[in-house]
Order: structure tokens, then C-alpha cells, then sequence
């Protein structure tokens, strides 16, 4: 799939609800290929800069989606299609888990396209994603983490049954983001 620009789908603020606002769309969830990979290394690029101000190298983020892709081993990606285009995306990454001798999915890189928030993009995507999960009998559970100040995705989030933890992230990061 071609790498959308932001002017394909008019000129809107990352934080606003999109064209479609509260609209439900036509959605369809579908494995993400090595042709999707210039897209969803941009929507990765535009959630570094909008959730956390990071502006993401170009020649890490690219080789990095690339290598997930042709991975299934590090994770997989699903994207969402609507119009047409590729409008949203979810990664998940896996983590064993000894104390319940099961795999627990790590939801990352979610992004859907800000004329195309708030019109069940994420909870398609994030639905597909869990029935998946509940039909492998390998998978305990599933996990993402979130900006405390981000108070419409924690409720978003709580409405697709997750809950808040007690757990806090730590971290030492050694490259890939300038």
C-alpha cells in the first residue's frame, strides 16, 4: 500500500476526531506485508512526535518496522483499511511469562489516522488483536502501556475491559531514537 500523507486526508489536528468524528466506519483488519512497511514506519514516525515528542530517525524506524515484518518471531503487525487506505495500525511484541507459563502480548505502535479518530478504528483494531490472543491457548494475557496524561486513551482502554496496573515502566533506551 502507498504511503499516505496527511494532505490525502485533509488537513486536520492530530488530536482532533477526524472527518468521521463518532461515525462508526467500515473497517477491515487485515495482516500487515512488507508493503505496508513505508506506512506504517510513517505512522510510527507521527506517534513518536505526537505522544512523546521524539522525532524518530528515519533510517532506524524503516529498517526496524521492516525487520518485524519479516519476523514473526519479534511480533506482527495488523492494519486497519477503510476508503481504501491504510488509516490505522497495532504491533504486538511478546513477553513470557514463567509465573503463568503462558505469553503475554504487549500492544505497541498503535496509531490510527487523526481524520480517522474516533471512529472505531482502535477498537476494531485492538478486538481483532484480543480474539486472536483468547483463541491461542499459548497467550495469558494482554498488556500495553500508556501516558499517564493521557486520559482518553486510559478510558478507551477501561472500555475494552483493560485495567490500570500497580506496575510502572523503567527503562535504559541505548539507540535508535535522536
Amino acid at each position: 500500500m502507498a504511503q499516505l500523507s496527511r494532505s490525502q486526508f485533509g488537513n486536520h489536528d492530530a488530536g482532533s476526531s477526524g472527518i468521521h468524528g463518532m461515525v462508526r466506519l467500515d473497517v477491515s483488519i487485515r495482516d500487515a506485508t512488507l508493503a505496508d512497511a513505508g506506512t506504517i514506519a510513517e505512522y510510527n514516525t507521527r506517534l513518536a512526535l505526537e505522544s512523546e515528542g521524539i522525532k524518530l530517525a528515519p533510517e532506524v524506524v524503516g529498517p526496524g518496522v521492516e525487520a518485524m515484518l519479516a519476523d514473526r518471531t519479534r511480533g506482527r503487525y495488523w492494519v486497519a483499511e477503510a476508503d481504501g487506505n491504510v488509516v490505522g495500525q497495532i504491533m504486538v511484541t511478546y513477553e513470557w511469562s514463567d509465573w503463568r507459563n503462558g505469553t503475554i502480548w504487549w500492544i505497541q505502535s498503535v496509531y490510527v489516522h487523526g481524520d480517522y479518530r474516533r471512529g472505531g478504528v482502535f477498537s476494531a483494531l485492538y478486538r481483532h488483536v484480543e480474539s486472536l490472543a483468547r483463541r491461542d491457548p499459548g497467550v495469558c494475557g494482554i498488556r500495553l502501556y500508556v501516558e499517564r496524561e493521557n486520559a482518553r486513551a486510559q478510558k478507551t482502554y477501561a472500555s475494552l475491559g483493560m485495567a490500570m496496573t500497580d506496575y510502572q515502566v523503567m527503562q535504559t533506551i541505548f539507540a535508535g531514537v535522536k
